[in-house]
């Protein structure tokens, strides 16, 4: 497998066709991706192609989810919860980014000493995903609105599965990993469920995120800061022949973490 970053994309604004830029810059029809219709998914043992990811960054500025801090006038609770980090962190903090947060959140699961939210397409993330840095101007990049659709429509343009990455904190980990918010063209995971190991036994619980996996390989390739490449090829992945999943998201019902959340406060 061999990942590829796209170069020398310009600075995407509202309205740019993102598809057709990254198209310009890549060599997609090398292996006919573009061209042939993607495999069957219930046979995968072609492989996919080239997959495409995306930062969500990118994908967002095309979709003009920039925003400015007085399109978000402060609340009650804005303000309170503004309140309590400012007596947290010694920091003054501006109410309306809270109240951003909130309107963007559709759940709150911490409120101090961070925001920690469910964003409307079921991820989890601090500040519900909300940029204050590569804004293009703006005070706040949000994220995409319904991210895998934003997968769907470049998957169609390009016939190549697409992944949308994100980066974000993970419990019991330091630092920043590449994750997926969105996809199309390809399942999530991958069941091992009914395989064996290296010893005969059969596996009864392996499910691998497949595409958090993609997301996270493409995110070495594609850095941070100025000189990042908002969208990478990973080329000659193979699924492989077991079953396909597109969960992605842990529901409620089966995420302790969660519900441990929901009956604790930061003292």
């Amino acid at each position: 497998m061999e990942l590829i970053g796209v170069s020398g994309l310009p600075e995407i604004g509202p309205g740019d066709d993102l598809a057709d830029l990254i198209d310009e810059r890549t060599d997609l029809e090398r292996i006919d991706a573009a061209e042939r219709s993607l495999p069957d998914p219930s046979d995968r043992s072609d492989g996919f192609g080239d997959v495409l990811c995306v930062a969500s960054t990118v994908v967002s500025k095309a979709e003009d989810r920039f925003a400015d801090l007085e399109d978000f006038p402060a609340g009650p609770r804005a303000r309170e919860i503004a309140d309590r980090l400012a007596g947290i962190t010694g920091e003054e903090k501006d109410a309306r980014f809270a109240q951003a947060v909130l309107e963007e959140g559709t759940e709150l699961l911490m409120e101090a000493p961070f925001l920690l939210t469910e964003t409307r397409f079921g991820h989890v993330g601090v500040n519900a995903g909300i940029d204050r840095s590569n804004t293009g101007g703006a005070d706040l990049l949000l994220l995409p609105k319904r991210p895998s659709e934003s997968a769907a429509r470049l998957h169609e343009a390009l016939s190549v599965p697409v992944v949308i990455t994100d980066t974000c904190g993970r419990p019991f980990r330091h630092g920043q990993c590449g994750v997926a918010i969105g996809w199309a063209g390809l399942p999530a995971s991958r069941d091992w469920r009914g395989e064996r190991d290296r010893d005969g036994r059969e596996l009864g619980v392996s499910v691998q995120n497949v595409i958090d996996e993609l997301a996270a390989a493409a995110n070495l390739v594609a850095g941070e800061g100025s000189g990042g490449t908002p969208a990478v090829v990973v080329r000659d992945f193979e699924f492989g022949e077991m079953g396909g999943s597109d969960a992605q998201f842990r529901s409620v019902e089966s995420d302790f973490v969660r519900q441990a959340l929901r009956g604790w406060s930061h003292e």
